[in-house]
């Protein structure tokens, strides 16, 4: 200790200083241990007193005395380390559950990992309903499936008033289409009665053409969902089985898809009226294609399909914002054509974020080009109403590019995207123009005596009366689920309760105008007390409107956790990757 004389020694117990002669002094004595010099001496004394086989013993005791402790060290570290990642991982899911509702939560998310990681055993677990309004809905589609099944079972849809069967694709659409609806509302035998029906009764070997993109969304989604969900591997035999045939679609000398496939003879082409393909069509078949080549191991599928939005991503464009036709020869736009973001082009926008989403936001030029549209749709598209200045959504027409007033039902995605987009670190105006034009569309509903809104609305620019006005050829209603779907989104990302309250409205006018004996209908004309039943129940009812109400109404907004999944636009969840 510098600074002390040679002859001091510390009183360590009593916190003295003492002096005694430097020769009496022994270092050691103070804590009872002997000098280890003399220690030494009689230690190699008895070792060397030892035999050539005794020093052999004792050193492989001490050699199995040293590995069984890095042995016993190793699985402790091991141990924490496990326990570490346990806690790290729970951590990361709060702040993801908390990204939702909490900018700051989404900034430390997305800052330490870029997406959540999906576990194969990582699915959710649905009870049931819990409360009335949930109960009401599992009601409502046990009254649609009873009826389907009593008039319609094996077909594609439903004509609930003359109680007659109706086909499209000859696929079951209304089987396949409802059934995770049936699994997330907890309904077993409806749920293993379409089960057993996919496993013996749904072929893709008819000589018959389908839709390309309804086919995936709805047929293709839906079997990759209840995979998903059950790890029944009927559900991925039956997927590969369409998406081998499905990618015929992809033959075009651009790989922009043909419109129209032949499951049976694995044919494809443009349709009858035209050469061209809907812009929205081959842009909404991303996520399905890419979520079969992770489930089945094989990236032939996802490559064909991210080649599409790779294609359109490099095409000229109205600031971000797409003609509705594409030509699959040449791979370019139509000239000139409408660009709207109802009938055609809406969901081109909504896959470039749930794409971005899906690749765990890894993917750039998807989050750039929705970026752009976006913002192309506040300079081009977004106008307001007069007198009370409402916000809308509006086209531009083919050939001029004129605005027209004219938004679609369609349309009304958009505010749940916005929202989502906004929940996933986007710029604070998304969500201001999400509310905005949520309340517009909730306006198209409760203008009118049945509560339930038509397929398109006009908006008045310079009236002092009227804000908008439904002509009679636009005003009947197919049982939609994009307004319902957008108030899930809300409520899951802002917990306001508002827009389960406008859910029940809504709920409340299919009941009340749209519930015949054998199921629900669409309505010729939402203006009229009295509507007329057109005598359809869309597969999409039960696959999307029904469902979106059921999540809606639900006490716990994260019983489908969009961290977790996004929704394909059929309504069927699809997890989200890592890369």
């Amino acid at each position: 200790m510098k600074g002390l004389p040679v002859d001091t020694q510390i009183d360590f117990e009593g916190g003295l200083l003492t002096t005694t002669p430097h020769s009496c002094i022994n270092k050691w004595d103070n804590f009872g241990i002997a000098d280890p010099s003399i220690s030494h001496k009689n230690f190699l004394r008895k070792w060397n007193r030892l035999s050539r086989l005794q020093r052999s013993l004792v050193y492989a005791v001490f050699i199995i005395a040293v590995t069984l402790l890095v042995i016993l060290y190793n699985s402790k570290v091991g141990s924490t380390d496990s326990i570490k990642k346990s806690e790290k991982k729970s951590i990361h899911d709060n702040l993801h559950n908390a990204s939702l509702v909490n900018e700051e939560a989404a900034a430390i998310v997305q800052a330490k990992k870029p997406a959540v990681e999906f576990e194969t055993n990582d699915r959710p677990t649905f009870t049931g309903p819990t409360n009335a309004r949930q109960y009401a809905v599992v009601e409502s589609f046990r009254h649609a499936w009873r009826g389907y099944k009593e008039h319609a079972w094996g077909h594609d849809n439903l004509k609930p008033v003359s109680g007659m069967a109706y086909d499209w694709f000859s696929l079951g659409l209304t089987i396949v289409d409802a059934l995770d609806t049936a699994f997330i509302m907890g309904l077993t035998d409806e749920y293993n009665e379409g089960k057993e029906w996919i496993k013996d009764e749904l072929i893709f070997t008819k000589n018959k053409d389908v839709n390309f993109f309804e086919v995936t969304i709805r047929v293709l989604g839906a079997l990759l969902t209840n995979y998903h969900f059950t790890q029944d591997k009927v559900f991925l035999s039956k997927a590969k089985d369409l998406g081998d045939r499905l990618m015929a679609a992809f033959s075009s000398p651009s790989g922009i898809p043909y419109s129209d496939v032949n499951l049976g003879t694995r044919a494809a082409h443009a349709p009858e009226w035209s050469h061209y393909s809907t812009t929205a069509e081959v842009t909404t078949v991303q996520l399905e294609f890419r979520e079969l080549s992770r489930a089945a191991d094989n990236p032939a599928y996802e490559d064909a399909a991210a080649a599409v939005s790779e294609k359109i991503h490099q095409l000229p464009k109205k600031h971000g914002l797409v003609p509705i036709f594409i030509n699959p020869n040449s791979g370019h736009f139509l000239p000139h054509a409408t660009i709207t973001l109802g009938a055609r082009g809406d969901s081109y926008y909504e896959y470039l974020l749930k794409q971005w989403l899906q690749t765990g936001k890894t993917i750039n030029y998807l989050l750039d080009d929705y970026m752009t549209a976006i913002e192309g749709v506040r300079e081009f598209l977004a106008k307001r109403s007069s007198p009370n200045k409402y916000l809308f959504i509006g086209e531009l027409s083919a050939g001029s590019e004129a605005f027209n007033p004219k938004m679609d039902h369609l349309t009304c995605f958009l505010p749940g995207t916005l929202a989502l987009g906004h929940a996933n670190g986007l710029p604070d105006w998304h969500m201001a123009m999400a509310e905005e034009l949520l309340y517009t569309c909730y306006l198209t509903y409760a203008a009118h005596p049945t509560f339930l809104a038509p397929e398109i609305t006009h908006f008045n620019l310079a009236s002092t009366t009227d804000d908008m006005y439904t002509k009679t050829a636009d005003a009947h209603s197919l049982l939609r689920p994009e307004f319902i779907e957008s108030l899930w989104y809300m409520y899951q990302i802002t917990g306001n309760t508002t827009y389960q309250d406008w859910g029940w409205q809504i709920f409340q006018g299919f009941e009340k105008y749209a519930r015949v004996e054998n199921g629900y209908s669409s309505l010729a004309n939402v203006k009229s007390e009295r509507p007329v039943h057109r005598d359809m129940m869309e597969s999409f009812f039960l696959s999307e409107t029904l469902k979106y109400l059921y999540l809606l109404f639900s006490d716990d907004r994260l019983l489908l956790d969009l961290n977790k999944y996004v929704i394909n636009t059929e309504a069927h969840p699809l997890p989200i990757h890592k890369n």
